[in-house]
């Protein structure tokens, strides 16, 4: 029987030593301080599927068909999130008076552009896919019916900021 205790104590020990000891960070409203979310250079199609299969699953749940990927409306995308770390403001008009229209020409996209979401935080993909989802605006964007076509991209900051651009088409 005391063999078992000293077994039972040893391996409450190591469960224990095994746990995160440090307790998160919060700020003056306790409340967990935002983690510095890293993206690296081999993660792009991890983050853009990642980013697919969410918008995918929330049209799916409103009645709305899949988007699919499109790399014009990313290249777009990339172009307009760099380009607002440049300006260092997020708004929809690039550095040269350019409208997210005249973006997705320049690129040769042929179908129509409905909608771009934009954002400046430094939150996760999928955290920022939650904010635009609260907001109205953003949500008719990525819940647009005529949508089939998504571009994702976006732009970090050596201070770990990103600059995100999503942009729907027909």
């Amino acid at each position: 029987m005391s063999r078992l205790l000293i077994l039972l104590f040893s391996a409450m020990l190591v469960l224990t030593a095994c746990g995160d000891a440090t307790a998160p960070k919060t700020d003056s409203n306790g409340k967990p301080l935002p983690r510095l979310y890293r993206i690296s250079k081999g993660q792009t199609a991890k983050v853009q599927f990642r980013m697919l299969d969410s918008v995918n699953a929330l049209r799916q749940a409103s009645g709305a068909g899949p988007v699919q990927l499109d790399s014009k409306l990313n290249a777009a995308a990339a172009t307009h999130s760099r380009d607002m770390s440049v300006q260092n403001r997020p708004w929809h008009f690039g550095s040269d008076a350019s409208s997210p229209l005249d973006r997705v020409a320049r690129v040769g996209y042929t179908g129509l552009m409905l909608g771009e979401n934009i954002s400046e935080t430094y939150e996760t993909e999928l955290e920022t896919l939650s904010a635009w989802m609260e907001q109205s605006d953003t949500r008719e964007v990525i819940l647009d019916k005529r949508a089939v076509n998504l571009g994702f991209s976006w732009f970090q900051e050596p201070n770990g900021k990103i600059w995100w651009t999503m942009i729907l088409g027909s």
